[in-house]
């Protein structure tokens, strides 16, 4: 694809130096459906990133956009704070009979400011309110947002050290596969929490992603996880899962723990909670642990009508029968890992391991420098992908689930292609 140098002054000498994703795609992108995008020079570009996970159903999805359009052009409440609204009591009925009750999940939810991190926030703080306690225990390469508590129980030292100060009241412990199955499952977190004089506070809560998904696509065992829990109610402590990336179908089912048979004290969701790439997030939990005084936890947009209007034309388009969109998930991932394996095996020597669940995977190269080459190449073919790992060691693929099996094989076809290219690259040098 050749590309035309694009205008990017007004980017660099107004826009601070903070943006990344425009670094690595230098292009001016102007308008998208489903899976394609298109940059102000018309050039075409399949989309394996999706909005970090935040565009599940594709660009401009035509049943959230009429939902949308047809909203605002009746003066529908766009703003509310947290008063009620019509659009919220439609949103809740709609995600109470389609998501909890089909799981017999009895969940309080609740709306905190609509990012992801706001919503992590506000479960850090509902834990130790409810257990009295400051230590938040989380995990090896985890990821829970920017903000300074969420910081706290991520362990990317790059966005751990943005913050520029101590990030305290948290406490990594190993996640599964961290030690390559050589230590029993939880031995050092439990002998901590045992021992005396281990110097470990009592923690409130454990916070934990099924798959870590910034962290290099580290997928949890449903065992581990199931393990965890147990260990939580062993030891007084309320689990939190993070499904702000990896839940809404992502995995398969809406939820990422339903596989582990597992129900979380707490669970986060935002991401593509709205459907159509709007700011929203729900924290929703126990209703006995529902403690909060009204106001202590707040934000001017945690009533973002619009986001409640998409995410209930979501919710009825793909989750009424949620066994068909689940099953077309499987279905795309199961294809998504035969192209990994073939992808593999024409390249033993550089590939280190895929893996991954219903719609996302990652690629690991023994070379970390590897797979920012091949997402750059990737773009370069018109395939849109990102790294993920503590060194970017890791090409993340992120398709929509709308994606169709034809762009799923286009897309597959292209990176198979960048990384054989850049291998001729290596060898070139």
């Amino acid at each position: 694809m050749t590309i035309t140098q694009p205008d990017l002054s007004v980017f660099e000498t107004v826009e601070s130096e903070v943006r990344s994703y425009c670094r690595g795609w230098p292009v001016v992108f102007d308008r998208a459906q489903g899976s394609l995008l298109y940059d102000e020079d018309g050039h075409r570009y399949l989309d394996f990133f999706a909005g970090a996970g935040s565009l599940n159903y594709g660009h401009n999805n035509p049943v959230l956009k009429r939902a949308l359009i047809d909203y605002l052009s009746r003066d529908g409440i766009a703003h509310a704070l947290d008063m009620s609204t019509v659009a919220k009591r439609t949103f809740l009925e709609t995600f109470q009979q389609s998501v909890l009750r089909p799981r017999d999940l009895p969940y309080k939810v609740m709306f905190p400011g609509p990012t992801g991190t706001n919503a992590v926030e506000s479960a850090l703080k509902l834990a130790r309110k409810v257990k009295g306690r400051e230590a938040i225990v989380s995990f090896t390469n985890a990821f829970h947002g920017m903000s300074l508590g969420s910081l706290a129980v991520t362990g990317n030292a790059f966005k751990r050290a943005g913050a520029g100060i101590p990030l305290v009241h948290g406490t990594p412990m190993p996640f599964d596969h961290y030690f390559d199955g050589t230590v029993p499952d939880f031995l050092w977190f439990e002998r901590l929490l045992e021992d005396r004089g281990s110097g470990l506070n009592k923690p409130a809560a454990v916070i934990v992603e099924t798959v870590q998904g910034e962290g290099g696509i580290n997928v949890a065992r449903p065992a581990w996880l199931r393990a965890l829990k147990e260990l939580c109610e062993r030891q007084d402590m309320l689990l939190i899962v993070d499904d702000i990336q990896m839940g809404c179908g992502r995995t398969g089912a809406f939820f990422s723990f339903e596989e582990a048979g597992i129900t979380p004290d707490v669970v986060t969701v935002s991401k593509s909670v709205s459907g159509y790439g709007l700011p929203m997030s729900l924290c929703l939990f126990r209703p006995e642990l529902d403690v909060w005084e009204p106001g202590e936890h707040n934000g001017t947009f945690r009533g973002n009508n619009p986001a409640f209007v998409t995410a209930t034309a979501a919710l009825e388009a793909y989750w009424a029968d949620g066994s068909v969109m689940e099953k077309q998930t499987l279905a795309r991932g199961e294809q998504v890992e035969q192209g990994l394996i073939s992808i593999t095996e024409e390249n033993l020597a550089d590939v280190k391991e895929y893996r991954g669940r219903g719609l996302v995977w990652g690629l690991e190269f023994h070379e970390k420098e590897r797979a920012s080459r091949v997402a750059r190449r990737a773009f370069e073919l018109g395939l849109l992908i990102e790294t993920s790992g503590p060194q970017s060691e890791v090409v993340k693929l992120l398709p929509a689930l709308t994606i169709t099996p034809e762009e799923l094989d286009e897309g597959l076809g292209v990176l198979a292609r960048a990384v054989r290219e850049t291998v001729r690259e290596t060898v070139g040098r």
